[in-house]
């Protein structure tokens, strides 16, 4: 239990850190359905779409995104794999190829990934680079509750479109708790906030209650 305090203190002294700047504020609402389905001891395919009810129709409204990624296992702690990616929303659509490496140790995950995003509205691709840490940490004997906390930051290599810019773009901090509600069914609430950086004018941050539900197949 110690460490999980740990980590929510780490986690919202980081976000409170990145307020320093003026910003926008607002409310969204995250729905995602996951199956992780094992081809072979070593390679794993997963399958998921998310929901999100989003305020602010001048970033984009509400969207829809639907993923598909294999992933296989080249050591112990390490992955590698990729997919692609459809997201909708009310003012454009987006077709996303990804490639990713994953790291493992005790509680800790770090995913690297590589998106190039093509969109309806853009002459060529978006390269973004998207890095991610997690720690999930069981906070019973039995292992059935766990707190999960982790950070993600993305950079844009490109400027695909005229509102694009370079570098740093979106930070995400994320905690809650992950439980199974059956045999082969994890839930995991989670809070996120996230900050996407815009040149000129105040960063937008949203608070975002985002519910998973996972199925092992």
């Amino acid at each position: 239990m110690k460490r999980a305090a740990r980590l929510l203190t780490l986690v919202l002294a980081a976000a409170s850190a990145s307020t320093a700047s003026a910003a926008t504020e607002e409310s969204q609402a995250w729905i995602t359905e996951q199956a992780a389905i094992r081809i072979d001891p070593d390679t794993v395919m997963t399958l998921d779409s998310s929901q999100r009810a989003r305020a602010d129709a001048g970033s984009g409204g509400e969207q829809f995104l639907a993923r598909i990624a294999i992933d296989h296992r080249i050591a112990s702690a390490m992955q590698v794999g990729g997919g692609f990616a459809y997201l909708k929303s009310e003012v454009d659509q987006e077709l996303r190829l990804f490639q990713q490496l994953t790291l493992t140790k005790g509680i800790w995950t770090s995913r690297t990934r590589m998106e190039q995003r093509f969109f309806d509205n853009a002459d060529e691709a978006s390269w973004r680079l998207r890095q991610r840490v997690q720690a999930a940490v069981p906070v019973d004997r039995a292992k059935r509750w766990t707190v999960i906390a982790a950070a993600e930051i993305f950079f844009h290599l490109n400027r695909a479109r005229a509102s694009d810019r370079t570098g740093l773009a979106t930070m995400r901090h994320q905690i809650g708790v992950r439980h199974p509600i059956a045999r082969a069914i994890d839930a995991q609430l989670l809070y996120m906030r996230q900050q996407n950086f815009r040149d000129g004018r105040p960063d937008a941050v949203s608070h975002i209650p985002w519910l998973t539900l996972s199925w092992r197949l």
